[in-house]
């Protein structure tokens, strides 16, 4: 489930704006996330709308999570250009499987 921030995100950036932290801020009260405070010239979102964002949210969450794990698998550039110096052909394999293993939607 994506999280309120990613939702408000793209609904701030579907009205042409960026997310502003001091535009809008978060809260989370104990029974759940809500936005706490609001400034931008057009509605705040509701909660039917926010939940419009979902499919979207979901991969935006999901794909930053594989972008991630693939940074930690693939290792610093410093070792891949040794890696690439050396074999460039394994390096090439090594970097297909990270990809192969770890896919964006």
């Amino acid at each position: 489930m994506a999280t309120l921030v990613t939702k408000t995100k793209l609904y701030i950036e579907d009205n042409s704006e960026t997310l502003d932290e001091t535009k809008v801020t978060f809260q989370n009260d104990g029974s759940g996330d809500y936005i706490k405070t609001w400034s931008y010239d057009f509605a705040k979102p509701t909660k039917t709308k926010l939940k419009t964002y979902e499919t979207a949210g979901n991969i935006i969450e999901n794909n930053a999570e594989v972008n991630s794990t693939r940074v930690k698998e693939y290792g610093s550039w410093q070792d891949q250009l040794d890696e690439i110096y050396h074999n460039i052909d394994d390096w090439k394999a090594r970097i297909k499987q990270v990809k192969d293993n770890n896919p964006k939607e």
